[in-house]
């Protein structure tokens, strides 16, 4: 029986030899599972985030092998808090908000952007109400100017008020941070002129609103990003590339076709009744990041409006390392 033993093993021993030498390898079901990393991405219902569901739908995060889940927020407060608490490794935001988060230490970075305006598609507008006979930038002066302050919003109102002529005594403005109050006193006339982004800001035009000015002429101050956490980057580095690199798939394929991905759109992103049908998708960024200049200009607004102490620096918040 020992003999017999001893026989069988080294039959066996000798078959995994020559199948190794063959080239031969176990089904895959007998190898060792692959660990798949997961990501979570805070995401709020707004228009970039759409190559993120088309990257969804198609299969492209779990054809990297990873998994990728979107945690839906309510407000860019709520989104801020899921990070500081380490609960999301990712969001969509703005360079003012990645810069708050870094004001004392480096807590996220900025790995891509995800929408800049473009012309004809402009991230933010500023808009009069339909009766306010409010036409020109320069008809702004002096009146009360609906935003919510120390946010993205804020500072592209004052740089296109700027400009477009107006001197920093001239933009007066009041705080309504909720955007669709912000639409709603618009719309009654109880407000005379606010900024708000698309396709809210699009839909109040289809209603009778006035466009006054908006970014797709200065895209350099409109940018929404991608930004990650440090712990995140440096313990999902991988999982991150091909994140990055599935985003980036989404936005080439949804460029190419935005009416394909129509229905996508209407079941994940808010867009108002009178312009679903007709609402034009925009274009989308790809493999790039905000420029130095572009963070500059955005540390001179933080410090002249008593935000940051000092200009972060931009080597340490953004990167280019990711990219696809």
């Amino acid at each position: 029986m020992l003999i017999n033993q001893s026989v069988r093993r080294w039959i066996i021993s000798a078959l995994i030899a020559l199948m190794a030498m063959a080239g031969f390898s176990p089904p895959l079901h007998a190898q060792a599972p692959r660990h798949v990393v997961s990501l979570k991405i805070a995401l709020l219902p707004i228009i970039d985030a759409l190559p993120f569901y088309v990257a969804e739908a198609n299969g492209y995060f779990s054809g990297h092998g990873i998994k990728v889940m979107a945690v839906p927020v309510a407000s860019g407060l709520e989104r801020d808090q899921l990070m500081q608490a380490g609960e999301i490794d990712v969001m969509l935001n703005e360079m003012t908000t990645t810069a708050n988060f870094n004001r004392n230490k480096v807590q996220v970075k900025i790995l891509s952007s995800a929408r800049t305006a473009y012309p004809g598609f402009p991230l933010f507008r500023l808009l009069a109400s339909p009766r306010s006979g409010l036409t020109s930038p320069l008809d702004l002066a002096g009146i009360p100017i609906g935003i919510s302050k120390n946010t993205i919003i804020e500072y592209v109102t004052d740089r296109l008020l700027a400009a477009n002529g107006l001197s920093k005594d001239q933009i007066v403005k009041k705080s309504v941070p909720a955007i669709p109050e912000r639409y709603q006193l618009l719309m009654q006339g109880r407000i005379k002129a606010v900024t708000l982004p698309d396709p809210l800001a699009k839909s109040a035009l289809e209603s009778g609103a006035v466009q006054i000015v908006d970014d797709s002429a200065h895209p350099q101050y409109s940018v929404s990003v991608l930004s990650f956490s440090v712990k995140a980057i440096k313990n999902k580095s991988e999982a991150i590339r091909f994140f990055l690199k599935a985003w980036d798939r989404a936005a080439k394929k949804t460029n190419s076709n935005p009416e394909a991905f129509r229905s996508v759109l209407l079941r994940k992103i808010r867009v108002p009744k009178n312009i679903r049908e007709k609402y034009t998708i925009p274009p989308f960024s790809r493999s790039g990041v905000p420029d130095a200049g572009q963070w500059a200009d955005v540390m001179k607004w933080m410090v002249s409006k008593g935000l940051l102490n000092t200009s972060l620096s931009y080597k340490n918040s953004v990167t280019t390392s990711f990219l696809p």
